[in-house]
């Protein structure tokens, strides 16, 4: 952050916040899904007034001259436990080494910094993983195989360079690639203390040899194997930070960067992983935003966060997550039930579960006149211990498996 740079820090869901904002700055956070903005109606002769309210969305914006801050109101080592069960179930993110993970860190984004940077060095820690990567070059003297068609277009009639292709036993492979892409992306951020920022530049160093990603390109392929197992919690956590949660836009009116996590999509991610897991002792498969039509037009599209199959492909229990508390006086949202109802439907199945991050009313259920069909509404406290959490899913994918 540069000494000129304010910070303006807002909280998740919170309320508007007036925000001295350049107008090209303003009109582009208006633009995007980032932050709700609005000029300023207390100030319509002042283009510099703004407004700006938070939503789901948590992290570090960079814009115009002003660093933005969204806290969420979960405290990060909670949230961090949700974020690292959906990118590697297995690992239990979270339990027993999840505050050393986030470093006592009270941000997203150096929660996120300190946290790769420790699965980083606990995967080099026996040095880089090798393998070989297939090349294509022109060389002075013959490797590998002649690729003889490309040889006679570009080299008819001269023998040197050589058209040859051949396999190098090299760290410049995919999981070397990441980790470095994820280490160079993190120090272009706002909002990282200075000794995480050493530490990912000695990282860097570490990886000499690797070849970084060119921007706008796609990111390289993995499969976790036995090979690259003490990669993989690393590996996730790069593509995290190389993905849909990092922002590094231009061609607006003003440049944006910064590095964002969508409260609603981890929570929608963490109670279909966490129910997917629980369901598998019941057998059957799972899918997530499995597509169905509610009418024999096939014009109304339904996508329920997760629909329990058996093994010849019937539906038998589904389930949808919303991130919103219920509100104070008037209980959960019926559109909830609404939509419920029409998934229960067009599955037929006789039951359907609604799932709520930070409630408080208890579970409720609601049979349906005619249909039979049974909506239960289950409220999720997100902030106790991940053995808590997981259990309370678990109790819902019993219910689930009984079709109650």
């Amino acid at each position: 952050m540069t000494d000129a740079e304010r910070v303006v820090v807002l909280r998740e869901h919170g309320p508007w916040t007036a925000v001295p904002l350049e107008p090209e700055a303003g009109r582009t956070l208006s633009m995007t899904d980032f932050v709700d903005a609005r000029p300023d109606p207390s100030a319509p002769g002042d283009p510099r007034r703004w407004l700006i309210r938070a939503g789901s969305k948590v992290g570090t914006v960079r814009i115009g001259g002003v660093q933005l801050t969204i806290t969420p109101k979960l405290p990060v080592r909670r949230l961090f436990f949700l974020l690292g069960y959906v990118l590697d179930p297995g690992a239990h993110w979270g339990h027993g080494d999840g505050d050393v993970l986030v470093g006592g860190h009270d941000g997203i984004l150096p929660a996120v910094a300190h946290a790769f940077e420790c699965q980083a060095e606990r995967a080099l820690r026996r040095g880089m993983l090798q393998g070989y990567r297939h090349l294509e070059d022109a060389l002075a003297v013959v490797r590998g195989r002649i690729r003889e068609s490309d040889q006679m277009r570009r080299r008819y009639g001269i023998p040197v360079p050589v058209e040859v292709c051949f396999d190098e036993y090299t760290v410049d492979i995919p999981e070397n690639r990441l980790l470095l892409a994820a280490a160079n992306r993190l120090t272009r951020l706002p909002d990282l203390h200075g000794d995480i920022r050493g530490r990912l530049t000695r990282l860097r160093l570490r990886l000499d040899g690797v070849g970084d990603l060119r921007r706008g390109a796609p990111l390289p392929s993995w499969t976790p194997s036995r090979l690259n197992n003490r990669y993989v919690p690393a590996l996730r956590l790069a593509e995290l930070i190389l993905g849909e949660a990092s922002i590094e836009q231009r061609g607006m009116d003003t440049a944006v960067s910064g590095f964002l996590l969508d409260l609603a999509k981890v929570f929608e991610d963490f109670v279909t992983v966490g129910l997917r897991e629980a369901l598998r002792p019941h057998g059957g498969r799972c899918r997530f935003q499995a597509q169905h039509h509610l009418d024999e037009a096939a014009a109304v599209l339904l996508k329920p966060d997760l629909v329990w199959y058996d093994d010849a492909g019937r539906p038998l229990g589904v389930a949808d997550a919303k991130y919103k508390a219920e509100k104070e006086k008037e209980g959960f949202p019926n559109s909830d039930l609404y939509q419920m109802l029409a998934y229960c439907t067009e599955l037929g199945v006789p039951s359907g579960h609604l799932v709520y991050a930070r409630g408080h009313a208890p579970m409720t259920s609601h049979r349906v006149r005619r249909t039979g069909a049974v909506l239960t509404q289950h409220a999720l406290d997100l902030d106790q211990e991940p053995s808590a959490v997981l259990a309370a899913v678990a109790r819902i994918a019993e219910h689930i498996a009984d079709g109650r």
